[in-house]
């Protein structure tokens, strides 16, 4: 039987998408504290400003904002702390050496949950020009007027 992996997306990173040029993803777990998980479960998680940096070969999300559980007194942690990804250690060594020789940059791109367990899918990045970000907001308007012609000619 075909095993089921259904997954609860949690958080988006729509401005990665506008910012970088998105070439490779990974899946990686995510270290959190109890209250931490509560929070996730109730949605209440932005990484929009996040990077993952990679530190004696280990990797670190930074900036990534999980608000405080409403019933977690002490053991609420900072919304804004570091936290440590897991991945596989031939994937934080891909990445590292893609990272130091290319000016790429690691990104996460969207939190949700896996089987239970809080996974975060990071992407190795690009940064766009400013032309390239036009290019890309021209190319959608195009696709929408012609989604909208193309509904208009039905009626």
């Amino acid at each position: 039987m075909a095993e089921r992996t259904e997954q609860k997306l949690i958080a988006n990173n729509k401005k990665a998408y506008h910012d970088y040029f998105l070439d490779e993803f990974f899946e990686a777990g995510i270290v959190l504290a109890g209250t931490e998980v509560k929070s996730l479960r109730l949605g209440k998680c932005s990484v929009k400003e996040a990077f993952v940096r990679i530190d004696n070969g280990e990797m670190t999300i930074y900036q990534m904002h999980i608000s405080p559980y409403e019933m977690g007194n002490i053991f609420n942690r900072d919304p804004l702390r570091p936290r440590k990804l897991l991945l596989h250690k031939s994937e934080i060594r891909k990445l590292s050496g893609k990272v130091k020789e290319k000016g790429c940059t690691i990104v996460p791109v969207e939190v949700y949950f896996k089987k239970g367990r809080a996974k975060v899918k990071i992407a190795l990045a690009r940064g766009k020009k400013l032309y390239d970000k036009r290019a890309d907001i021209a190319a959608k308007d195009a696709r929408r007027a012609a989604e909208r012609d193309y509904k208009m000619s039905l009626k």
